[in-house]
């Protein structure tokens, strides 16, 4: 927990340190308020006490009331402003933090961990850092010095105080045992809740079309009351002490009294020792209650501190962790090599994999060639293309672009040589034009209107889109659902062109696409983007008929390269893929 205070800056310890100002002043005038309360007793108990001195000793009380209000109103405030601004840079460190993970550490973690760590995890330790900071300080500074404040005023009454001290102190500690376990149990059942929640929102449409409602109700209703379960044991649980509390303060209220009582009727007919004793047993009465509540707020905090401490502890893992891909330092490639890709020797084995995916691939690209990628499913296609950008780093082998080896770019200069077209289009919450314009070499705002209006055009997709209400400025919903899939493969396909790259990389893009569009596409790609390099990973033979180069995967092995004519002569893989999708007419032509 403490590991996480690293993150305040200087200007919260500040306002941190201003509220420990107030809180002293806070306790200091709460303490001084029993002592007025003496003098009153001891006045209205006293023949010939003027009036004038009880309204001005309830005079005092008001005010020392009043200010320990508004001492308290300032720390609120600030332990407020700490708070908010803390758990706002928490939540942006875990989002920065997450936006350099690879795809190894998103799959460790898991997406909807990750979410629950960036939202429900934060905010128990906002609301520690809120309470703690009104309370934590608070309670031993009151304890400590109404302590003082009682000590020499009766063994009984001390012995008395001590003795329900060391009942909360037990109940405390038997809690803390039985229920810190179940908290990260708690967090736990948290992220299963949020990722069948989520598998249930994204996959709404499949749900439906397989009357799986259900199936999914029943697998809600057991991630729900799995976590329901363990927040009433924890529940119950902390719910115990506030009965016990409040019985304790009962009993010493009676206990108190009991001996003030026993102690006043020993002193016999001394008026004055009677008023002494009766004066001492409200003041002590007072100050013990002021101890109690002391250790009463320091339970509160124990009944959040074990959830924020897992909080806190999950958080931290996912600030500490380093991510696999790293920046490199260069921020260019070789000129003379400018638009060169290579594989030399590249193996690639998924993390807790029993063999590896891609196994010694070598291959060149050069500028300007079209090279395309097929084989049958799972024979690594995607996964090489992947390579490039970094999404994952090979195994062993390396990687070269521009002449360089990936590993030595900085990923924001590898990143702006690439226009990435995924297999399943993914489109933002928008317009056509900031989905189309998205990540241009900075902000949306960077590509003007005409760059994204002849991107749409070249994808194709200026006929659907102009079509539109509002043409350009059209809505998109959240990942795209009011779009057809062609639609959005379209778009995604004209967002890489407006970013005008060196390199397009198109895994299996083309794939929600008709024969036709697809091949007036690759026409105008072809001819808008002359001397820009291609890859394309493809299912479809049509699709990659006219490409310079064809590299056939076979279970992660290069099965054969070369162009459509000469694959279909000398590779027995691939002309096995192309008759099952075409007449050997079709092929020839």
């Amino acid at each position: 927990m403490l590991k996480t205070f690293k993150y305040l800056k200087r200007t919260e310890w500040t306002m941190a340190g201003i509220s420990l100002i107030f809180i002293v002043m806070q306790v200091w005038l709460d303490l001084q308020m029993p002592g007025y309360m003496s003098e009153i007793t001891k006045l209205t108990q006293t023949e010939g006490s003027a009036i004038a001195d009880i309204w001005r000793n309830g005079g005092m009380m008001l005010l020392c009331a009043l200010g320990s209000l508004a001492a308290a109103i300032v720390v609120g405030f600030f332990a407020a402003r700490i708070g908010a601004s803390f758990s706002q840079r928490l939540r942006s460190l875990l989002f920065s933090k997450v936006e350099s993970f690879s795809m190894e550490e998103i799959s460790r973690f898991s997406t909807s961990s990750l979410i629950t760590r960036s939202t429900n995890d934060i905010t128990q330790v906002q609301m520690l850092v809120v309470m703690g900071l009104q309370l934590v300080i608070k309670a031993p500074i009151t304890a400590v010095w109404a302590i003082t404040k009682i000590a020499g005023k009766g063994v009984e009454w001390s012995m008395v105080t001590a003795a329900g001290v060391g009942v909360v102190l037990v109940m405390v500690t038997l809690l803390m045992i039985f229920v810190i376990p179940k908290f990260k149990r708690m967090q736990m059942l948290t992220d299963n809740l949020t990722r069948v929640t989520r598998e249930n929102l994204t996959g709404l449409r499949v749900v439906r079309a397989y009357n799986a409602e259900g199936y999914q109700e029943n697998k809600f209703d057991t991630a729900n009351r799995e976590l329901t379960g363990t927040q009433r044991f924890t529940n119950r649980a902390m719910a115990i002490m506030m009965p016990v509390m409040n019985m304790m303060i009962s009993g010493l209220v009676l206990a108190i009294y009991w001996i003030g009582a026993y102690l006043i009727q020993a002193a016999g007919f001394n008026i004055l020792e009677k008023i002494g004793l009766f004066s001492n047993m409200v003041v002590f009465m007072q100050y013990s209650m002021q101890v109690i509540m002391s250790f009463m707020m320091l339970v509160m905090i124990f009944i959040m501190l074990p959830r924020a401490a897992v909080s806190a502890k999950r958080i931290n893992e996912v600030l500490d962790t380093t991510p696999e891909i790293r920046d490199g330092a260069r921020t260019g490639g070789i000129p003379e090599a400018a638009g060169e890709i290579e594989f030399r020797e590249v193996s690639f084995q998924y993390p807790d994999a029993g063999e590896p995916v891609l196994d010694q691939i070598s291959f060149s690209v050069r500028k300007g060639e079209t090279v395309a990628f097929i084989g049958s499913t799972g024979s690594g296609k995607s996964t090489l293309v992947n390579l490039i950008p970094r999404f994952f780093d090979a195994t062993s082998g390396r990687v070269l672009v521009n002449g360089v080896d990936v590993k030595e770019y900085q990923l924001e200069a590898l990143y702006n040589l690439i226009g990435y077209v995924p297999q399943t289009a993914v489109l933002f919450r928008g317009t056509i034009t900031s989905n189309v314009a998205y990540g241009e070499r900075g902000l949306p705002e960077a590509a003007s209107d005409d760059e994204v209006r002849s991107a749409v055009r070249i994808a194709q997709g200026a006929d659907f889109v102009e079509n539109m209400e509002d043409a350009y400025d059209a809505a998109v919903s959240q990942g795209g659902t009011n779009l057809s899939g062609g639609q959005k493969q379209r778009l995604a396909i004209a967002r890489a062109v407006c970013r005008q790259p060196e390199i397009y990389i198109f895994d299996d893009s083309f794939s929600a696409l008709d024969y036709r569009t697809d091949r007036v596409l690759r026409s105008a790609l072809k001819k808008e983007t002359a001397g820009v390099t291609t890859l394309i990973v493809a299912q479809r033979i049509g699709t990659i008929m006219d490409a310079d180069q064809i590299i056939v995967l076979d279970e992660g092995r290069m099965a054969g390269k070369g162009t459509h004519q000469e694959l279909m002569r000398d590779c027995a893989v691939y002309r096995e893929i192309a008759l099952s999708q075409l007449s050997e007419e079709e092929l020839a032509s």
